[in-house]
């Protein structure tokens, strides 16, 4: 029975506030996913070619990353709901205006103008769960934040499948109103007093960046943020499609099928990972995590057939569930709930924001000189890395003792 408990940790219900979190977090993931289908696709209608609509797809990353530090100290200045809500409203303006664009300049403009708000309420919102998630379910709550988005971002592209029937348009309009929703739920039902609301004798200090980075924990959980851009939402959206039809001689299909799988395995990981985070502790997860990500990454540019394939790429998706609600919890551990992180926690984004985009150039130089093999074996090396950090790291998981 010792053992199911670790495994099965008897926990209160998660708060209603992180509840309204989720279903914010559903809803963004869900509209993000009605565009990213079709917004490729939308940027050609303006005679322009491939690298052209790439740039409409890079603009958003390049903004978020420019205006993460910005974001940070909004945060600090006026609190995290008013600058989810604020962020929420003006990718939700900007997402209907490239509806109504009428030339490339516009929608890439338009586009730019989402990534300043997508920072400003993905910061915050790691900053409100922060306060929000009870410290002995930090990892729970990390996990199903990470599912709700999970799921809303594999129904998002099957609904704007369907909706780009009626015209490329109309998935720009309904992610505007998900996103419009998003905030009403938010601003209306959120009951948790942010500490900006609060008096100003009663604020909650800001922890300062150069506070967090002489803390190991933060430091190793900057270097696998880093390594989960890189290979997470770099190489796996922008370099696995290119070998599943350059080296195994498959079609497009293919590429879907293996980012299909990778969710797959990152949902199942994602129902205990953030359990076993909060009882067993941060570090074994992180380590597990970036390990079993890494060697799969690497092994994928050694596979020949698609089988294999298919298998290293859900295997892939296990580790980066295992690592996620451990690494987002490890964060939370080291800011605390009686601090406002908005500057740690941009910065702590930049670096997976940097890896995403920084990973699909360095690998693809490398795929062009030496082939796929050392492209994604540099790229499990990189997750590994990370693993080897986080082993000579402290454990940010307190115990409560009684």
């Amino acid at each position: 029975m010792r053992i199911l408990s670790v495994f099965r940790p008897q926990r209160p219900g998660l708060p209603r506030d992180v509840k309204v979190m989720l279903a914010a977090a559903f809803l963004i993931a869900l509209g993000f996913g009605l565009v990213a289908p079709v917004l490729p696709q939308f940027a050609t209608t303006f005679d322009v070619g491939a690298t052209a609509a790439a740039v409409i797809v890079s603009i958003f990353a390049l903004m978020r990353l420019v205006f993460a530090p910005a974001g940070g100290a909004l945060i600090g200045r006026l609190g995290e709901r008013p600058v989810y809500v604020a962020g929420l409203l003006i990718v939700a303006v900007s997402t209907a205006a490239c509806a109504f664009a009428q030339d490339y300049v516009q929608l890439l403009v338009f586009r730019g103008l989402g990534g300043v708000g997508s920072v400003m309420f993905t910061v915050a919102s790691m900053a409100l769960v922060v306060r929000l998630a009870p410290p002995e379910s930090r990892g729970r709550v990390s996990g199903a934040y990470a599912s709700a988005f999970l799921i809303g971002s594999v129904l998002g592209p099957v609904v704007g499948g369907l909706l780009a029937g009626f015209g490329l348009r109309v998935p720009f309009l309904c992610y505007a109103a998900a996103l419009v929703l998003a905030a009403i739920v938010v601003q209306t039902q959120l009951s948790h007093t942010p500490s900006s609301a609060r008096s100003s004798g009663d604020r909650a200090p800001a922890m300062r960046f150069a506070e967090a980075l002489g803390d190991g924990a933060y430091r190793s959980a900057l270097v696998s943020s880093f390594a989960n851009g890189w290979a997470t939402f770099g190489v796996r959206m922008a370099t696995v499609p290119l070998f599943a039809v350059a080296a195994l001689g498959a079609g497009p299909e293919a590429a879907g099928l293996a980012l299909a799988v990778f969710a797959a395995g990152n949902a199942a990981a994602l129902t205990f990972s953030g359990r076993l985070a909060d009882s067993l502790g941060r570090k074994p997860m992180l380590i597990t995590g970036l390990l079993v990500a890494g060697l799969a990454t690497a092994a994928i540019g050694f596979t020949s057939h698609l089988g294999w394939f298919l298998a290293a790429s859900a295997v892939a998706g296990v580790g980066s569930g295992l690592l996620g609600p451990a690494q987002q919890a490890a964060v939370a551990d080291v800011i605390g709930n009686e601090r406002s992180g908005g500057k740690v926690l941009a910065a702590y984004q930049m670096t997976s924001d940097i890896g995403a985009i920084a990973g699909p150039v360095l690998v693809g130089f490398l795929a062009d000189q030496l082939g796929y093999g050392w492209a994604f074996g540099v790229t499990g090396g990189v997750l590994v890395l990370a693993a080897v950090c986080w082993s000579v790291t402290r454990e940010p998981l307190k115990r409560i003792e009684g």
